[in-house]
């Protein structure tokens, strides 16, 4: 006997082709949040987005205005105060794209090429957030109604990144009030083994200015007599690391939580060689602190990287100077129970007691996010496990991401509710990148797994 998700992802199946019309539409539109020029047409996405969830059967759908771009919400809340409620998170926003970045067709207008959609967004993350739409419209139009109630929350400033995003939930706490929230914004290695994302990390980013003397000076003049701040500025970053790898500031690792010997296990099911590592970056030899897997370098550890830096005279031929200033920007990559503002702090102490008397040395913070760690034995996540093996085709695999989704945080912590990141994208699919792509299969699968996942998600222990 044919069950509600049954029917409903015939639907998906017989409509296909309507949705991936659909989803063109939005690709066309240009959404760059970061650039004032794209305002209209942000603007012209979220109403876009709040029609599209019109069409689709959801109810007081709004865009509603933040102090930058605005959000689009929608709801169904007809199974009923005795079903759980989802939120569905995503964001419609994308980052630059134009041809002459290495794109072999214009990136706002979509392509199907070898079973594969180009343009600019495709996976990250409107093709990933319409798989949800598609899938609440498909409970909507064959049974009358969805086994859970869904609410959607969909920002424009995600790639900025979402500046206003916490301000709104923290106003809108009764509005989003849930009991889950989903989040379709990440990846997999290969159809063949689907990723939950359970951890992300956080986020600290400075900038280090070395000031030395009030101008440029002639090296052969004032060389060895004036502490050249490049120099200052390379010694002090020198002092942040130790000869194995790691960080060599104090307490930089006292709040990390340890990784218990079954998330080692788990981490190692989806380990990188080195082989695959050298592969994948084009780096001479791998690196780190050898103590731990590659995979749990990349995810379960916290980093500090120098990302930039500059100073002095970089163009052609030679110039001679001691360079009045110099600077560096570093962004540490944080895991569960760090706090951000107290690593921040950690660095910063740091960095001004090694400061010589010679330079001037200011710190700055740029930017933070907290981490995030769901466990991944929680009721919610269980059911993504059975709404994958169901709709998808394979038994997940949990992850820790080594990105940072500051969102994630923001929910956990400000709703106390659980995230659970079913990404249906492939790592391969070029986000951010030239010629980002998205498979058609993946966007169908994962329409058909996101409707398990509400039936699932009824049944589940609350």
């Amino acid at each position: 006997m044919a069950t509600a998700s049954d029917e409903a992802r015939a639907y998906a199946r017989a409509n296909g082709e309507r949705f991936l019309d659909e989803l063109f539409e939005a690709l066309r539109i240009p959404s760059l949040s970061g650039d004032p020029a794209h305002a209209e047409d942000i603007r012209r996405m979220a109403d876009w987005l709040a029609g599209s969830l019109r069409a689709a059967g959801a109810e007081n759908v709004a865009v509603m205005e933040t102090a930058g771009h605005p959000v689009v919400y929608g709801e169904w809340l007809g199974a009923g105060p005795e079903r759980p409620t989802v939120l569905v998170y995503g964001h419609y926003d994308v980052v630059p794209a134009a041809m002459e970045d290495g794109w072999d067709t214009d990136p706002f207008e979509p392509v199907v090429k070898d079973g594969k959609v180009f343009a600019r967004g495709v996976t990250d993350d409107k093709g990933q957030l319409y798989v949800h739409v598609k899938a609440l419209e498909a409970y909507l139009r064959t049974a009358g109604g969805a086994p859970v109630n869904v609410k959607f929350l969909i920002e424009g400033e995600e790639e900025v990144p979402s500046p206003n995003l916490t301000p709104f939930i923290r106003e809108h706490l009764d509005l989003l009030r849930c009991d889950v929230c989903v989040i379709s914004d990440s990846s997999m290695r290969a159809v063949e083994e689907p990723a939950i994302t359970h951890s992300l990390r956080g986020m600290t980013y400075l900038e280090v200015e070395v000031k030395g003397p009030r101008e440029d000076l002639h090296s052969g003049f004032f060389g060895g007599a004036v502490h050249n701040p490049a120099v200052a500025l390379v010694e002090l970053l020198a002092a942040l690391f130790a000869p194995d790898g790691t960080v060599a500031v104090p307490g930089f690792y006292d709040d990390v939580a340890p990784l218990t010997d079954e998330e080692r296990a788990m981490i190692a099911r989806t380990d990188l060689t080195p082989a695959e590592l050298l592969e994948a970056t084009g780096a001479p030899a791998a690196w780190g602190d050898e103590r731990f897997s590659i995979r749990e370098r990349v995810s379960a550890r916290p980093t500090l990287d120098v990302n930039g830096l500059w100073g002095g005279y970089a163009g052609p031929g030679p110039k001679t100077i001691i360079p009045a200033s110099a600077g560096a920007k570093l962004s540490s990559r944080l895991v569960a129970d760090q706090d951000p503002e107290r690593v921040y702090e950690l660095l910063e102490a740091f960095i001004e007691a090694r400061a010589p008397d010679t330079v001037r040395v200011e710190v700055r913070l740029l930017t933070t996010g907290r981490p995030a760690l769901v466990p991944f034995d929680l009721p919610e996540m269980q059911a993504a496990v059975r709404a994958y093996e169901r709709g998808w085709g394979h038994t997940p695999v949990f992850t820790r991401g080594g990105g940072s989704i500051p969102v994630v945080a923001d929910i956990v912590d400000l709703m106390q509710v659980p995230v659970v990141m079913m990404g249906y994208g492939l790592d391969s699919d070029g986000l951010h990148a030239p010629n980002e792509h998205y498979a058609i299969e993946t966007f169908e699968r994962g329409i058909e797994t996101a409707i398990v996942y509400l039936e699932e998600l009824a049944s589940a222990e609350r």
